[in-house]
């Protein structure tokens, strides 16, 4: 008997670094395409669930989304004593935008993507990621370039975040991983505001954008604390930095996390709680060695790609 599943004996190949390639099953090809700014892959692979892919990078699989979004968002969130207006870089799928939106407190969530056909894909395909938090009435959604946005913006954020695919060298998010960039960040950011990145593998074997992103941001902020989660379809460590002039996330307690946990959010979260965001912040010898003896600033000269 003939098997009609073009995809049951396909593999998607996804490049973790120059000298790792793995592998991933294709149960089905949900959808492939291009927008005006990248490619668009949703498969439905053995490994993962169904992945979104961009440029040929998973962004984020059904099995462990929530590991990479609560990481990003509550350890800022969580520092800020009373998050209520919130501004999201990126985050195409709507997930980051649905874990804002679980602070009791926000009253205003400003979310803007460069790409609206991906938005309207994740809006369609992924529906488990968003939750419908495009619907929720303190969500604000534009598509535009997010660095022009708050460059021409006058509006000040409590909180930050920027959700951005990796800072490929003819991509999108390029000049939103730059000193410059991070200077206009800190200009649109209120008493007591704090911002987060996702800032590359923090790996043993790939370090140099994840120190580069987090020394730039030392340059521009009194504050600057990388930490790093394991993501396992990003198959080994990810690295973050939050930054701010007057917070830093890891001074506070497992205990503290726990207390703001319980009283300011609305859900339930799967994998971020006290001891998970001290055991984020505990950063390794060999990993500590390396970002303090870090001199890389990223400039719009000078963009990651260089490095």
């Amino acid at each position: 008997m003939k098997d009609s599943d073009p995809d049951k004996h396909r593999c998607f190949s996804d490049d973790i670094s120059p000298d790792l390639t793995v592998l991933h099953s294709i149960k089905e090809r949900i959808y492939s395409g291009r927008t005006k700014f990248q490619s668009v892959d949703i498969i439905n692979t053995g490994s993962f669930g169904v992945c979104l892919v961009l440029d040929g990078k998973i962004q984020s699989s059904e099995a462990d989304e929530f590991v990479y979004h609560e990481a990003l968002v509550h350890p800022a969130m969580l520092a800020h004593p009373r998050p209520e207006r919130v501004f999201i870089a990126g985050g195409g799928e709507g997930a980051t935008l649905r874990e804002v939106l679980a602070h009791k407190t926000v009253k205003k969530a400003v979310m803007v993507d460069i790409d609206e056909e991906v938005v309207e894909l994740c809006r369609r395909f992924l529906p488990s990621w968003h939750r419908k938090a495009f619907d929720d009435p303190r969500a604000e959604l534009h598509f535009a370039d997010a660095r022009k946005y708050l460059e021409e913006s006058s509006d000040e954020f409590d909180v930050i975040i920027i959700d951005l695919v990796d800072p490929l060298e003819q991509g999108p998010a390029r000049l939103l991983y730059t000193r410059e960039f991070y200077q206009i960040v800190r200009q649109r950011l209120g008493h007591a505001g704090i911002m987060s990145v996702q800032a590359e593998p923090s790996e043993w074997r790939n370090l140099d954008n994840f120190t580069a992103i987090a020394n730039t941001l030392r340059n521009v902020f009194s504050i600057a604390c990388p930490y790093q989660v394991h993501i396992p379809s990003f198959f080994g460590l990810w690295g973050f930095v939050a930054a701010s002039q007057s917070l830093d996330p890891s001074e506070l307690t497992p205990e503290e996390i726990d207390a703001r946990i319980s009283t300011r959010i609305s859900k339930r979260l799967e994998s971020y709680d006290g001891l998970t965001h001290q055991a984020m912040f505990t950063i390794p010898k060999h990993i500590r060695r390396k970002l303090a003896a870090s001199r890389k600033i990223i400039t719009d000269e000078r963009p990651i790609s260089a490095y």
